[in-house]
């Protein structure tokens, strides 16, 4: 199992796939997708444990979202979607991941019908934690994920919920762009998202058959950055 900076290094793109659970669509107010969809997180937004806060950027209102995440341990390309076992078998190890993501500036270019690249790509913006054993995690499709923000339980769901499993995640991505072994893709959200500001403390964790695993234990604080990006109509 690869090391956390090994995580980082090999890592040449985050694949996320959104809308993969139903209260989340209809607290968003969104449409519920036919297929999966998904957009890309550039690997600079990686935060392993230990490296500081995320970082909010001026005029942001960040959001937080908990996901499953999956390090992929080979090359998939035109995977089938019906391969379960080739599926699990092609994941090197998992983590649990916090999506931030910069609402205002996402809501602007989607009212514009402009792309949003930047609403989820400032740094800082995927804290991550230690890699999870796949000998831990033995069904990812039954874990259950919370998130907390100043103590306060704002998530808490099992991935049994998501609309679209990991066969079909994995072939619907590498039917367009090939997975290669270190890349990164999150699984989703459920309902209970919200924002968080300077000086918040996030707290993420994962459980299977109702046992906290350490591994995945996530706590990253909220500060402000500093810098000469500000939020302003585009």
């Amino acid at each position: 199992m690869a090391t956390l900076n090994a995580i980082r290094n090999n890592c040449r793109k985050v694949m996320c796939i959104g809308r993969n659970y139903a209260d989340h669509i209809k607290e968003l107010n969104n449409q519920r997708p036919k297929q999966p969809f998904f957009f890309l997180k550039p690997p600079s937004a990686l935060l392993l444990p230990g490296e500081g806060p995320v970082l909010r950027p001026r005029g942001v209102t960040m959001h937080y979202e908990v996901e499953l995440g999956l390090v992929m341990g080979k090359k998939l390309r035109d995977f089938d979607p019906n391969d379960d076992k080739g599926a699990l078998d092609a994941i090197e190890s998992y983590l649990l991941t916090i999506d931030m993501t910069a609402r205002n500036v996402q809501d602007e270019a989607k009212k514009k019908g402009l792309p949003w690249a930047i609403g989820k790509g400032f740094d800082t913006f995927l804290p991550i934690s230690g890699p999870i054993s796949k000998s831990i995690i033995t069904d990812p499709h039954n874990v259950h994920l919370s998130m907390s923000v100043n103590d306060q339980v704002r998530q808490s769901d099992n991935t049994e919920l998501m609309l679209f499993r990991i066969p079909r995640i994995l072939a619907d991505i590498s039917k367009v762009m090939t997975l290669d072994k270190g890349d990164i893709v999150l699984t989703g959200t459920p309902k209970g998202v919200g924002s968080v500001g300077t000086g918040d403390v996030m707290k993420a964790a994962l459980s299977v058959d109702g046992k906290e695993i350490k591994e995945a234990g996530l706590e990253v604080e909220v500060r402000d950055r500093e810098g000469p990006y500000e939020f302003k109509e585009t």
